[in-house]
């Protein structure tokens, strides 16, 4: 049985410039980084692999893979973006932050059931940050109800084609 996320993984241009943002400003700990000098297929490589610890014991981990082609760029919030719940009042303070940093911040959008504000990281990824609301419970239960037949409804109507 999964029991929970242990960490996600994404690339990263600079490990230094990438824990300036998740520690200095999102206030996400360094826990862990180690280099990786050997593939598991035995292929030399230098690799750093590193890890943010959030709240719930889960993390957030990084690969600076110097001179490895990879296409970063400013990611669209709808093909990836990692979203991580604070309070309400964390929200608020972390928007407040991010526009006297100079950081890419935008919000505070209200979607009902979650308020969010954005971010955009050194290496292009949406960080959102999200606090519940006070209806969040009730609407993850409806929610919880309906999903299969909205899953199936799009797959009917779904636009088809390039």
């Amino acid at each position: 049985m999964i029991q929970g996320l242990h960490h996600n993984a994404y690339r990263c241009r600079d490990s230094e410039e990438t824990r300036g943002f998740y520690e200095d400003f999102l206030g996400l700990p360094l826990a862990d980084a180690f280099e990786i000098a050997e593939t598991k297929t035995g292929r030399e490589i230098r690799v750093l692999h590193s890890f943010y610890r959030l709240g719930d014991g889960s993390f957030l981990a990084f690969f600076e893979v110097p001179g490895s082609p990879f296409d970063f760029k400013a990611q669209h919030d709808y093909d990836l973006h990692i979203a991580l719940e604070v309070d309400l009042a964390t929200l608020q303070a972390m928007f407040e932050k991010g526009k006297a940093a100079g950081v890419e911040t935008r919000g505070v959008a209200d979607h009902g059931f979650i308020r969010s504000i954005y971010f955009r990281d050194p290496n292009g990824y949406v960080i959102e940050l999200t606090a519940r609301t006070e209806s969040a419970e009730a609407y993850a239960r409806q929610a919880a109800r309906t999903a299969r037949d909205k899953l199936a409804q799009w797959q009917r109507s779904k636009p088809r084609g390039g």
